[in-house]
């Protein structure tokens, strides 16, 4: 674990210095999604979605073992976190799906499940694809554990040649930090709407990453905040110099380029 991590974990509130739970029996990612889905009233949800201009946000979303499940694996996954400083726009930890895969498969399977896809496909009237397999952020943990964590205005911007959706999940919210967003900002025909939530552990965030404008607010002292992304696309094809793009700005601001560059290495030397 690098300096920082351990000064991460020695500043955090009780909360870390707590000894580690037993990992909880992970469910059945499809079953848990299921039992949720059929209970919200989905046509609704899917007139909200498109009237607040490909945006959707539920306080209570995950099954109550899905978000035990996830609250463990970010604790057991410290250890992990990278963390990245951009002078005025970025400061926070993360750690990417090649990690996961290795540490906590259930988000893996949380992110593949059929139901939940299919649940989001009715949402956003498109059919959905997971991410490449050499995508740090199909599905990626973001920590917010230093006082000044954060992340500035911007959008989710699709290097791909079609759409990308985030589904934004909480998962530990012992903080003040909200999520800012403003609807409507690349529609000249809407006015632009602001908004503010904050976000608890199983509430969810649904939006199509190159329309909603949006920021974390800073961490303030002893506050601990983690969220899960998931990134789904509608064509997985890239182009070559969106993809140098993408990777630089992945090593640059998220996950290292050990984790990134790494990951290419594999795919380049399987392919040979």
């Amino acid at each position: 674990m690098s300096t920082q991590a351990e000064e991460d974990v020695l500043s955090q509130a009780s909360f870390d210095r707590a000894p580690a739970a037993p990992a909880p029996a992970a469910p059945e990612a499809d079953g848990a999604v299921a039992s949720r889905t059929r209970q919200f009233d989905t046509p609704r949800l899917r007139q909200d979605f498109a009237d607040q201009g490909a945006f959707l946000y539920m306080e209570d979303f995950l099954a109550p073992e899905v978000t035990e499940q996830l609250v463990h694996s970010a604790r057991a996954l410290l250890d992990e976190v990278n963390r990245n400083y951009l002078p005025g726009h970025k400061q926070g930890g993360s750690v990417s799906r090649h990690t996961i895969d290795r540490l906590a498969p259930f988000i893996a399977e949380l992110y593949r499940s059929k139901e939940l896809i299919g649940w989001l496909e009715q949402l956003s009237g498109d059919k959905l694809m997971v991410s490449p397999a050499d995508d740090p952020h199909a599905y990626a943990l973001y920590y917010y554990t230093r006082p000044g964590d954060h992340i500035g205005w911007h959008y989710d911007t699709s290097y791909y040649d079609g759409r990308r959706y985030t589904l934004l999940l909480g998962v530990i919210d012992d903080s003040s930090c909200r999520l800012d967003y403003e609807l409507h900002t690349r529609n000249p025909d809407v006015p632009d709407v602001p908004g503010s939530v904050q976000i608890p552990p199983g509430g969810l965030v649904f939006f199509d990453g190159d329309k909603l404008r949006h920021r974390v607010t800073p961490a303030g002292a002893n506050e601990f905040r983690v969220s899960l992304t998931f990134e789904y696309v509608t064509d997985p094809n890239m182009r070559p110099w969106r993809r140098f793009i993408s990777n630089m700005k992945d090593a640059i601001a998220y996950f290292g380029f050990r984790q990134v560059f790494r990951q290419m290495t594999k795919r380049k030397g399987a392919g040979s």
